[in-house]
């Protein structure tokens, strides 16, 4: 568990904190959920969600293992709240879905579909997996 300071909020699941303890930022992607690319429908209100959640608070962070692109992937409490459960729930981000299991917040998601809340409210919901694999990445 590292105790740090959000730096910057890159989009609805990634972002960059400082340890208190001091040391370099570094890029983390919240486990459990997968928020609409930046350039997707619903992107940028999915991040401008977790920098007004977010922004410059004091986190802890539970790295659980590092992606394919180096960034740290971990559970975030603001707080002692599950800050991906809170996304998932106000309708900013899909419970990531591996195989055959809906993810680890499925319960949240639903509530948020039946509420229709945030991107659940929309009729052409298009989950990022499958948007990247039609669009690519939204880097230019």
């Amino acid at each position: 568990m590292i105790a740090a300071q959000v730096a910057y909020i890159t989009d609805g699941d990634t972002l960059w904190v400082r340890p208190l303890t001091g040391g370099a930022p570094f890029k983390v992607r919240l486990e459990g959920l997968d928020a609409p690319e930046i350039c997707q429908a619903w992107g940028a209100q999915s991040r401008d969600a977790l920098t007004a959640r977010l922004g410059h608070q004091n986190v802890v962070v539970a790295i659980h293992h590092y992606d394919d692109y180096g960034r740290a992937v971990a559970k975030i409490e603001l707080g002692g709240e599950d800050v991906a459960a809170w996304m998932v729930r106000e309708g900013h981000a899909w419970s990531y879905r591996y195989r055959r299991s809906r993810g680890p917040y499925a319960a949240e998601e639903a509530q948020a579909r039946r509420a229709r809340r945030g991107l659940f409210a929309g009729t052409a919901l298009e989950y990022p997996r499958a948007f990247r694999r039609r669009h690519g990445s939204c880097k230019f």
